[in-house]
């Protein structure tokens, strides 16, 4: 790039130094022959002569020693220049070392700037890359911006329809906040009035409970004299036995295995029970609502197949308390006073397997109780 061509110079000085010192050495002998000059037209006036050869005299004297400053100042002004010359040697060697580091420096520049020019050619190529993608990048900004507008125009439409229907149900809000209120101050109206009511009817239920609490107890005292006067009637020969509320029976007693028909012992032995119940009924307040509850109960052997009197276990159970409740009717005990059921095997007394459990699952239970 830079073509710089460095051309090898005369050294003059030596040449100067020697044509200023014959300068001065001419101009010294030039002023030699005008003082002379001078002196000699002045001694030839007689007038001023010897006055004249005086100041000549002196100078003279000056001159000579002007003359040998002169040569002083020549010999210092040689010194100077020689090392003027030195110096200036020096600086030419100097410059020429400095014209060979400029020649490596344009050297290394002219490198820089090729590998610059390298590097700015695939910077160039960078910045067209970087351009072409700054525009996909501005045309899909245009184009989200595009459809950012697009959905916020949407957004803004579904907001003022919200707000449309938002005040539409603040309207039916109001509306519907008011009939509450009509219904809440109805309703409080309703409240008072039931309070009202529910005092009159927690006055009515706690006389009730009290009433009914008096005639369990009624009835508890009658369920004894009951349970005591059956086991009088039948006797302490028969396996009959009293559990809590309800009075057993085995079933033994009153039928045939397998039947639902009263033998002739059971017969005798209801018409014995049955003495009890009448005998009961004129004890017993007429006021006070009591039942007999005839509940039947087999074992869990299962009914033999083919079996056209009954189906299962169930049906026999009802069969076998309806033949009671109907053989109780029969010796005088009113029927509204009677209520068969049956459970089958569901309810049994003992879970063994065993002939003596079995017998004790089959049974019939007499329960004195109010409606």
């Amino acid at each position: 790039m830079f073509n710089f061509k460095f051309r090898d110079k005369t050294n003059t000085w030596p040449a100067f130094v020697d044509l200023f010192s014959n300068l001065v050495i001419i101009l010294i002998f030039l002023l030699i022959v005008f003082v002379f000059l001078w002196t000699t037209t002045s001694v030839f006036n007689k007038s001023t002569g010897v006055k004249t050869i005086a100041e000549l005299k002196q100078t003279n004297a000056e001159q000579s020693e002007q003359i040998r400053q002169m040569k002083i100042d020549e010999e210092e002004a040689k010194r100077l220049l020689i090392q003027a010359r030195a110096s200036l040697e020096s600086a030419q060697t100097d410059l020429e070392s400095k014209d060979l580091s400029i020649v490596d420096l344009i050297t290394a520049y002219e490198n820089k700037v090729s590998a610059l020019q390298e590097q700015g050619d695939a910077t160039k190529q960078q910045v067209a890359e970087l351009t072409a993608q700054l525009e996909n990048a501005q045309n899909a900004q245009h184009e989200l911006a595009e459809t950012l507008a697009k959905k916020q125009a949407e957004l803004q439409e579904t907001v003022k329809l919200q707000a449309e229907k938002l005040d539409q149900y603040d309207e039916e809000y109001k509306e519907e906040l008011d009939k509450l209120t009509q219904a809440l101050a109805v309703a409080e109206q309703s409240v008072k009035e039931q309070e009202v009511k529910y005092v009159e009817m927690s006055t009515r239920l706690n006389k009730a409970l009290a009433d009914k609490v008096a005639e369990l107890q009624a009835m508890k005292e009658y369920q004894s004299d009951f349970y005591r006067s059956i086991k009088t009637a039948l006797g302490d020969t028969l396996s009959v036995q009293e559990d809590g509320d309800r009075f057993i029976v085995p079933s033994d007693i009153l039928f045939q295995t397998g039947s639902y028909k009263l033998s002739a012992e059971g017969k005798n032995q209801v018409r014995l029970i049955s003495n009890v119940i009448k005998g009961l009924e004129s004890k017993i307040p007429t006021d006070v609502k009591w039942i007999i509850r005839i509940d039947g109960h087999t074992d869990r052997k299962p009914v033999v197949p083919g079996n056209r009197a009954y189906a299962d276990n169930m049906q026999l159970s009802i069969l076998r308390a309806r033949s009671v409740m109907n053989e109780l009717v029969r010796d005088g005990v009113s029927a509204n006073r009677l209520v068969p059921s049956g459970f089958g095997d569901m309810h049994p007394i003992e879970l063994g397997a065993d002939k003596a459990s079995m017998q004790k699952n089959r049974r019939i239970e007499l329960k004195l109780t109010n409606k």
